[in-house]
């Protein structure tokens, strides 16, 4: 095999694994989106409300959820699917979702969580999970958007230089 033909065949298995990453992701966030729905899973189920941070609901006894925050997991996760069906849009999702809940994490620091600020609503460990999704969501995309494109400069994720076929 060429050295030309063999580069193609490994930004084609990255750009696949992008895309299944990013499947993955978006799995996650529709699965989140349905469970929030589930009684027993969402403990005070009977105290969700639309929006805003008076409902009791907490998704596995932990997040604080409402119907709409639900609702968004649900679109989130969609607009995921979508997009993973390219390699650009997998790592448009990724990259924008994560610098997305990198902005929902600020925003939890920042406001007043009894105040009608809080309308998603978020509590602390929304504000923790946010924070670690877009770490990760943006990570995973840089990097293996990197090893799509080819761009890594002849060097592995360490900064060494790569073995050339």
């Amino acid at each position: 095999m060429s050295a030309s033909r063999g580069k193609a065949a490994a930004v084609s298995g990255s750009g696949r694994l992008l895309r299944t990453v990013a499947t993955a992701v978006a799995v996650v966030f529709v699965a989140v989106g349905v469970l929030g729905f589930v009684p027993g899973i969402t403990t005070n189920f009977g105290e969700m409300t639309f929006a805003g941070h008076h409902g009791g609901a907490l998704l596995l006894g932990v997040f604080a959820v409402s119907i709409l925050h639900n609702i968004v997991h649900l679109l989130f996760g969609i607009a995921g699917l979508v997009l993973a069906r390219s390699a650009g849009g997998a790592r448009a999702f990724l990259i924008g979702g994560g610098a997305t809940y990198l902005v929902l994490w600020l925003y939890g620091l920042v406001i007043d969580q009894d105040s009608a600020a809080n309308f998603v609503p978020v509590n602390t460990a929304d504000n923790w999970l946010h924070f670690v999704l877009g770490i990760a969501m943006i990570g995973l995309g840089v990097i293996l958007g990197m090893r799509m494109r080819g761009t890594s400069g002849g060097r592995n994720i360490a900064g060494r230089p790569q073995a050339q076929p």
